[in-house]
């Protein structure tokens, strides 16, 4: 026989195994990021230096809370006049908390740290800053991710590849947003 006391233990039981399954369900999902990056660039608006304005360097970019083996980071513009805009992607990055500024536009790199990078949009290898039509502001998302892995993947590939590249492997992630507009 079941006694009222039996039934609310196994009623809390349920429940807690309905959370935990909910819980699991929306991590595997995306939905609950556990272990975000804090990214920070030092600016708001991105400094004529890191633009077609000045002399196009890539900006230095800080990553806190990294618990992951290799960093990728994409850096796009939403605003742009015909769709998203990729200005830079960099991928195998090991697991540092500063991207120094001025990072070289190659595909392989050897120094500061070893890493690849991919084509933006502009068909170049490396960074290209920002260079919006005049007119608005734009906002640039420069987004970090902590990844489980180095990624199989080279040289040259497009954001599209990187971002397939990526599934399966994403542990942490952050973003800075600045603007600029002329």
């Amino acid at each position: 026989m079941i006694t009222i006391k039996s039934r609310n233990s196994i009623q809390i039981v349920l429940a807690a195994f309905a959370c935990l399954v909910f819980f699991v369900t929306a991590v595997q999902a995306g939905e609950i990021d556990m272990m975000d990056l804090v990214v920070k660039l030092g600016f708001d608006r991105i400094p004529d230096e890191y633009t077609c304005l000045g002399m196009d360097l890539s900006p230095r970019i800080e990553i806190q809370g990294l618990n992951a083996t290799s960093i990728a980071v994409i850096v796009d513009d939403p605003d742009a006049p015909s769709a998203t805009l990729t200005h830079w992607l960099i991928w195998n990055i090991p697991p540092i908390h500063v991207i120094p500024k001025a990072i070289a536009k190659s595909a392989t790199l050897k120094e500061p740290f070893r890493a690849l990078q991919g084509t933006n949009d502009f068909g170049e290898i490396g960074y290209a800053g920002p260079c919006p039509p005049p007119g608005k502001q734009h906002r640039y998302f420069f987004r970090a991710f902590g990844l489980n892995r180095m990624l199989d993947l080279s040289a040259g590939a497009t954001v599209t590849e990187l971002e397939k590249a990526m599934q399966g492997h994403l542990l942490q992630k952050g973003e800075a947003v600045a603007t600029f507009g002329r």
